[in-house]
């Protein structure tokens, strides 16, 4: 799937012309198309251009991975060791192991774009408010409620892009066991239009982490 997105890569960055064409032209329009979506959430072209590379790596990463789990072969074909069935290929996103490296990821980059932006101390100042500072003692509570949600990020990072990708697998193999020739096409076309969704929602997940973690606290308040 990498060795996919670098060799288009590669042919692109090959053929670059003021006029685009092709595939250029038509890679060129995506990348337009995502660097306005992000400016809508950060209002902000310079902060747009610091976030598309982590923000557009996830999405390809993730809607590739998505679509490529429906190839023919991907969950069928599978090796015999003793009484386990081992799958020669499986769609990587359909891998808890997969999902939660990622949510990993994702989650200390939000946590990293806020210490370089804001400093350390002045991040750390969300998380941990001393119970004598106004609000007294709800700013502390609420300082520890964020510190929480930070962590659960990445479970539900994790488990929503998994859950979503494996019970997919799951429904094609038992309509495509249960019915032959056409039947399951409806179900081929849902889970393309699910693969890509989930793409998006974890990439615009980050985003939008990603622009509260550059936030400070009076910055909010003014919005």
């Amino acid at each position: 799937m990498l060795l996919l997105l670098v060799v288009v890569a590669f042919l692109v960055s090959k053929n670059i012309k003021m006029i685009p064409s092709g595939l250029t032209n038509i890679l060129e329009m995506i990348v337009e198309g995502a660097l306005s979506l992000i400016d809508s959430v950060t209002n902000d072209r310079k902060q747009s251009r610091q976030f598309f590379p982590w923000v557009m790596t996830i999405f390809l990463f993730v809607v590739v991975s998505n679509w490529m789990g429906l190839l023919p072969g991907f969950g069928s074909i599978t090796l015999q060791e003793g009484e386990e069935s081992i799958h020669v290929f499986r769609g990587a996103t359909s891998d808890l192991n997969v999902t939660l490296a990622l949510a990993i990821i994702s989650v200390i980059s939000i946590q990293v774009f806020g210490i370089v932006t804001l400093g350390f101390f002045k991040y750390a100042g969300k998380f941990i408010v001393p119970p004598w500072k106004k609000p007294y003692g709800i700013g502390t509570f609420v300082g520890f409620l964020e510190l929480i949600s930070e962590l659960v990020k990445v479970v539900s990072f994790s488990f929503r892009l998994f859950g979503n990708i494996f019970a997919g697998e799951v429904l094609l193999m038992v309509v495509t066991y249960l019915t032959k020739f056409f039947v399951p096409l409806p179900f081929y076309f849902l889970e393309i239009f699910v693969g890509f969704i989930q793409g998006l929602v974890f990439a615009m997940l980050t985003l939008v982490f990603m622009k509260m973690a550059v936030t400070s606290h009076e910055e909010g308040h003014e919005h």
